[in-house]
């Protein structure tokens, strides 16, 4: 085609490298809640450009020094995300060492979830996939155990002294205990939801980790998967879920 004997291989990459730097900016702002931000941004260069071109010097000056403190404020305002966005760039470039899940695993998982579910046990387990989570937790126990049925109902037992916090497993083994996780700021959850389920919704949020949350309330099963929460799930939509996510019982 015509067209492209006007473009060298360079003006191609430069054209991808925007069009990336874009997208992850569009991207920034969605998952922060911050294109109400954006948009005003984009209405005050507006304001300001018709300031410059109707020669309004007193308007465009404080404008100029509106900039100057605005970006300063805008990095203050979104300390927390741009951390976690250069949190999540660096494990992306990491080559993780976890193993897959096997489907053993799993069928115990889903056993001491439906153990739980019908005594109403409260549980948090978080199933690491490529994404390193040490970053994320806080305040966890060190275990490296196999993962068995007895145990996790052990861990979650209400007189257990590691039962508060989350349970995380890599590969085959429970690897944490009573780890403390980042909490969704989502308006979308249900109010009847606490803290459990805001931080098993978070951990998805920020990772591409599987939670998997017991109500203590109701026995109700849940899952949250890229931000998402499945809710009112018996063992067998448990276990299939799992199993997709997790690419196991093919």
């Amino acid at each position: 085609m015509e067209i492209f004997k006007f473009f060298s291989y360079k003006d191609i990459l430069d054209i991808l490298g925007v069009s990336a730097i874009v997208y992850a900016v569009l991207y920034f702002l969605r998952i922060t809640k911050g294109i109400q931000i954006f948009k005003g941004l984009i209405l005050i260069a507006i304001i300001w450009a018709i300031a410059f071109f109707l020669d309004l010097k007193a308007v465009s000056t404080i404008f100029e020094k509106f900039w100057t403190v605005g970006l300063f404020s805008l990095v203050v305002i979104f300390q927390p995300e741009i951390r976690k966005a250069l949190s999540r760039l660096g494990q992306a470039t990491k080559l993780s060492s976890s193993t897959s899940v096997e489907e053993r695993v799993v069928e115990r998982i889903v056993r001491a979830c439906s153990f739980m579910s019908e005594r109403q046990i409260g549980a948090l387990i978080v199933i690491e996939r490529k994404q390193d989570l040490e970053p994320i937790l806080e305040g966890c126990v060190s275990l490296d155990a196999i993962v068995s049925v007895e145990l996790l109902i052990t861990l979650f037992d209400p007189l257990a002294p590691l039962h508060d916090g989350a349970v995380v497993i890599r590969g085959n083994r429970i690897a944490y205990a009573s780890c403390v996780l980042p909490l969704s700021k989502s308006k979308d959850i249900p109010r009847r939801y606490g803290t459990r389920h805001r931080a098993g919704l978070g951990i998805s949020e920020e990772s591409d980790a599987i939670a998997i949350m017991v109500s203590e309330e109701t026995g109700e099963i849940s899952v949250a998967v890229g931000g998402k929460l499945h809710r009112n799930l018996d063992p067998e939509g448990l276990k299939l879920i799992l199993f997709k996510e997790l690419g196991v019982g093919k």
